[in-house]
């Protein structure tokens, strides 16, 4: 289970301190699909960023008694001086996972070939987003933490990730962060939306969506 209580995030501006995340609770067990709706700029890559762990709050808890991945696609954490294979082999030692029998699936999956040998610092965005979302793939996360950011490469890659994320792990809990309430409504069963840094709850998307469409009015 993930226990998110009064969680607030806070930046400091020229102008004093900015609220972006205003006191947030929210519980997700084992095998919920939960989807947050917010406009673009509303926090929710911070708020997956903070279940992560990749960023702390500036005040309230995160409790998490579930394994939880970092945001699928996310390569921030990658040694640059490293390369690819590397990252996989600390990645591993740092999840307690064994490395070479997980080597084969990242080469194939990522199809970054001979750069999988080369610095990760060489790489672009997407074959950084690529090898993040393969490395993912071989750890055997409870929770995975979904930003919108994860549509990358071509549709014949897009396939790949669905597969391997909605239906070989379809058991697993999902935590999907999207200004797009289509792509809610296909993957999950609850949702919530934020707007001026309040997190609103609903039981089905379908409600949630319609109190999301009322904040773009």
């Amino acid at each position: 289970m993930i226990k998110i209580n009064n969680v607030v995030k806070q930046y400091k501006t020229r102008k004093g301190l900015h609220t972006v995340l205003d006191h947030i609770c929210l519980q997700v067990s084992y095998g919920d699909k939960i989807g947050i709706l917010g406009r673009n700029g509303s926090g929710k890559s911070t708020l997956i960023r903070i279940i992560s762990g990749a960023e702390r709050p500036t005040s309230g808890s995160i409790t998490r008694s579930m394994s939880v991945s970092w945001p699928l696609a996310f390569g921030g954490a990658f040694q640059g001086s490293l390369t690819g294979l590397d990252n996989l082999r600390f990645i591993c030692r740092v999840y307690g996972a064994s490395t070479e029998d997980k080597i084969q699936f990242v080469r194939e999956f990522s199809e970054l070939g001979r750069y999988l040998h080369e610095p990760v610092k060489t790489y672009s965005s997407g074959m950084r987003a690529k090898l993040a979302f393969a490395i993912s793939m071989v750890i055997q996360f409870d929770c995975f933490l979904i930003d919108e950011v994860v549509a990358v490469g071509d549709a014949r890659f897009h396939e790949k990730c669905h597969i391997e994320l909605f239906e070989k792990r379809k058991d697993r809990s999902l935590i999907i962060v999207s200004h797009d309430p289509v792509y809610i409504r296909e993957h999950c069963n609850q949702a919530a939306v934020l707007e001026n840094g309040k997190l609103w709850s609903f039981d089905n998307v379908d409600d949630a969506y319609s109190f999301y469409e009322e904040t773009l009015a």
